[in-house]
């Protein structure tokens, strides 16, 4: 099995550089860099389920990473330090959740995510069976889960080998720099310039967030 990833994230690398000079440019710069490897390194403090992974998504909205997690765990504390159910998380009080870090509006988004689980408006278990805009469109039907944080989902949980977010300012940024562009490119610029990494967008994205870490000031 371990070989059998190997070779698919060997696969797609090589496709993935002939498809662009710019992007096989980077891969030879970054080396080897795959889903599967850094979605191991996620799944540490990553929750495994799909309720959990959109929890944390809001959570960790307009946060740095570091602060993202410190109130994700502190929101774990109220319940024993597990992920707590859509029931749980309802009966808990708004101040325990505003103590915990959470302001206002993002306790209203994680009642209506629970509140939409328990009502079945969001089915978890069919996101997996559902093609990317449309499994986008079910999670961004929730207060609080926007594209960005849908595209993240299927990216990283759903493990989806072909998506882009056109919105992620660092992949913008990324693109500036690398494809030395006078300003960020917009969100539709970002899915024109993208094109020819189909169907491996999602490691394109890997590698433009990667390419920032070597970069000053970003």
């Amino acid at each position: 099995m371990v070989g059998s990833v190997s070779a698919n994230a060997t696969k797609a690398r090589k496709a993935l550089a002939a498809s662009d000079p710019t992007m096989a440019t980077l891969i030879e710069r970054l080396g080897e860099i795959d889903l599967p490897t850094r979605l191991a390194r996620r799944s540490e403090e990553k929750p495994a389920d799909a309720y959990g992974a959109l929890l944390r998504g809001i959570v960790g909205q307009q946060l740095s990473t570091k602060a993202a997690r410190t109130i994700y765990l502190r929101v774990l504390d109220l319940f024993g330090g597990q992920t707590p159910s859509p029931e749980q998380l309802l009966e808990v009080s708004e101040a325990d959740l505003r103590g915990a870090g959470l302001s206002g509006r993002k306790v209203e988004y994680v009642s209506d995510l629970a509140g939409h689980v328990i009502s079945g408006e969001l089915e978890l278990e069919r996101l997996g069976e559902l093609g990317d805009e449309e499994a986008i469109a079910e999670i961004s039907a929730v207060r609080g889960l926007g594209r960005w944080t849908a595209e993240m989902f299927l990216m990283f949980h759903l493990q989806r080998p072909d998506v882009l977010s056109g919105g992620d300012l660092g992949i913008r940024k990324a693109i500036q720099i690398e494809y030395g562009l006078a300003a960020m490119p917009t969100p539709t610029e970002v899915e024109r310039i993208g094109a020819p990494w189909r169907p491996h967008r999602s490691l394109a994205a890997l590698y433009l967030w990667e390419s920032l870490a070597a970069v000053p000031d970003v």
